[in-house]
This record gives C-alpha cells, structure tokens and sequence, in this order.
C-alpha cells in the first residue's frame, strides 16, 4: 500500500513537472526576413548617399551573422568588414556601439575591443521590437560614428512599421 501511495505521488509530481519543462526545452525565435534586413540596408544606404556619404551597410540576423552587405561604388576597402563588425558588436554585446564604445574606453572593461570582430567605434545599432533583439545594422565609411548612426537609425527606420509586435 504504502509503495502505491508513493508512486501515485511520483506521477503527479511528474505530471505537473512535466508540462513546465517540455515548455523550457524550446523557444520561439523572430528573426528578420531577408527582404526586410535589404530594404533596412538599402534605407541606410540612401541616407549616407543623400549626405554625401560613400558608405557599406551591413545587417546582421540576431545570432551576428550576416545577411546583406551593400557596398556603395567609392567606399574603402575596409568599409565592408568594418560594418559587418559594428552590426556584430552591436548584437553580440547587446549595446549600440557609440555606447560600447565609450563604455569600454578605458579601465577594466578596455580589454574587450581587443577580441576578434569588435569594433568599438559607432555605427553599429541594434534592430529591436518587441523587447527582443532581431539583428544589428553597422554602418561604415562616413566621416565619423556619429554620422553612421544617423544612417543606420534611418535604416531601422524604415523598416520599424513591420517589426513592432
């Protein structure tokens, strides 16, 4: 009797765990679509031409890996790794780079820029809606970081309609 008990107690406990950790076992995942990490980067684009900007834009899904790279005609060779590597630092430190940036200028939090792929300039913006990170847009080639920015805030910009949920 007493063995019974116990294992119709075993059950339910099973029973009620069961459910909560097959639930734990999986997530959703919202990723960009191809067509809207384009349209992001195209928008970007547009912007840093329309101020005289030779630039490369790339987007990165939220993993950091990248979707589209546009290079415009005159932008440095360097451009295109370089916008690679803000969309990445921007995903993979959850941080838009003008902030990474200042955040790890000196002291003991420097010795991060160091790591392969950061790029601790900005440029670099993370794409979220939803309280969730979808990807990362970087930017590069304009005289400066902050003129990045402005090119990849309009690139987010334009997509922004279609990603809040």
């Amino acid at each position: 009797m007493r063995t019974t008990i116990g294992r119709v107690a075993l059950a339910a406990v099973l029973l009620a765990v069961g459910p909560v950790a097959a639930q734990d076992a999986t997530f959703a995942v919202r990723m960009l679509t191809p067509d809207t990490a384009l349209k992001a980067a195209q928008a970007a684009l547009k912007k840093c031409r329309d101020n005289g900007f030779q630039v490369a834009v790339a987007v990165v899904d939220r993993m950091g890996i990248a979707q589209v790279m546009l290079r415009d005609r005159f932008a440095g060779a360097h451009t295109p790794e370089t916008a690679i590597g803000k969309a990445w630092t921007a995903v993979s430190f959850r941080t838009n780079t003008t902030e990474f940036a200042a955040a790890t200028q000196g002291g003991p939090q420097s010795g991060i820029r160091h790591r392969p792929g950061v790029v601790a300039v900005g440029g670099g913006l993370m794409i979220e809606a939803g309280g969730a990170i979808l990807g990362g847009i970087g930017v590069s080639g304009a005289p400066g970081g902050k003129e990045d920015d402005v090119c990849a805030a309009a690139g987010i910009a334009a997509i922004r309609d279609g990603l809040e949920f």
